[in-house]
């Protein structure tokens, strides 16, 4: 019983090449539509220290922090996927506590190079990695792909845009799963050689899910309501003064790669690799992760000037992303680092801004900015970072 691949079509637009500072950024409709398709009104709040659960048969011990940030993982990758809703997390939530107690497991005796990634402990099932336990040699991905926890989140919840459609089955893959005993479900994902086990998680999955999680305003935007996140107390251009040089705006545009007409919902600067990317607001992160493995993204949700507003950060590496969904984050504070992770020429920052919240449209950030007396300085000519894409 093991399972997993994440994936799904990553669509995108790329950035301009202007002058000798030839960069080009991307946007990836993947990744708005990640948000624009939130399929209920959970979304992740602050992650505790430690959380106390107890079993269906009265087996009562404690999560902490790292495992509850796992639970997390899954939550805002079900939260962000078409169908899944309430019930299909805490299906998800069952089967990773049962199959993994929420640890990322390695598998140093079958894989060796698996203790080359973040992981959380050895497990020796037989050749079964992470969170939920999937196996390689079934089909569900690489050993890469498997010790990543978000591209385990999206295999279990599978789908037509999921990596292994229609076979291995994800829980969207599942006739009728919404009909089914929630330890059945996980069962009919997991192939377990135990299918008894999932229930005895239930209790512990709606814990979880009840303790990490805040209710959204009720427009199916999967993002909090304006009373969850209060009004910011000032506003900051997301990168230094005088590192940055603008290299792609905001509307339609040539596609630097395919020189076919494309429309662009960002705005990219580049900068060097490494350069620290601020928060723009006070707010609550709702997403932070490699957005279908691939392009590095923060999303935050902010109340300015009384309005639920998002702003989008794309094209971290992983290794460059400072903070956790459900982090409440101040305006200023340092969460990220530029990069070129997905569909990228070289160090940039794509950054989006959608007034009224992640699911809604993108508006142009810099006169939106500027309304607002936002106004960054970029470095002076031929002072960027000199990407030879």
């Amino acid at each position: 019983m093991k399972k997993a691949a994440i994936a799904a079509l990553v669509l995108v637009l790329l950035a301009p090449m202007l002058g000798l500072l030839s960069i080009g950024v991307v946007m990836n409709p993947a990744v708005t539509n990640q948000a624009n398709c939130v399929p209920s009104d959970v979304m992740l709040g602050p992650i505790p220290d430690s959380l106390k659960v107890t079993m269906k048969h009265g087996y009562t011990f404690t999560l902490n922090k790292q495992q509850l940030t796992h639970a997390g993982t899954i939550i805002t990758t079900g939260a962000n996927t078409p169908g899944v809703g309430r019930d299909g997390i805490l299906i998800a939530l069952m089967a990773a506590l049962t199959e993994s107690t929420l640890r990322q497991l390695a598998n140093t005796g079958t894989y060796p190079e698996s203790g080359n990634y973040p992981n959380d402990g050895n497990g020796s099932d037989h050749d079964s990695l992470g969170l939920f336990q999937m196996r390689p040699q079934a089909g569900w991905g690489t050993v890469a792909e498997l010790m990543d926890t978000t591209y385990q989140a999206k295999a279990f919840y599978g789908g037509p845009d999921g990596p292994n459609y229609p076979s291995p089955r994800g829980l969207l893959d599942i006739p009728g799963w919404q009909q089914m005993d929630k330890g059945e479900a996980a069962q009919a994902v997991e192939v377990s050689a135990y299918p008894d086990r999932y229930q005895n998680y239930e209790p512990v999955a709606r814990t979880i899910l009840d303790a990490l999680t805040v209710r959204g305003s009720g427009n199916g935007s999967g993002t909090p309501g304006d009373a969850d996140i209060p009004e910011t107390s000032r506003l900051v251009f997301p990168l230094p003064t005088g590192t940055y040089v603008r290299t792609s705006t905001f509307g339609p545009r040539t596609d630097p790669i395919s020189g076919e007409s494309s429309y662009h919902h960002g705005t990219d600067w580049a900068a060097p690799d490494g350069t620290a990317i601020f928060a723009l607001a006070d707010g609550v992160v709702t997403y932070a992760g490699m957005v279908d493995g691939y392009s590095g993204q923060i999303t935050i949700e902010h109340t300015i000037d009384g309005e639920k507003v998002a702003t989008k950060y794309i094209h971290m590496w992983a290794h460059g992303i400072h903070v956790t969904s459900g982090d409440r984050v101040i305006a200023g504070q340092h969460i990220g680092d530029v990069g070129s992770s997905g569909y990228s020429t070289g160090p940039h920052l794509h950054f989006q801004v959608h007034p009224g919240g992640a699911g809604s449209t993108a508006v142009d950030a810099e006169p939106w900015l500027a309304e607002r007396g936002v106004e960054g300085t970029e470095a002076p000519a031929g002072g960027g970072p000199g990407c030879s894409f």
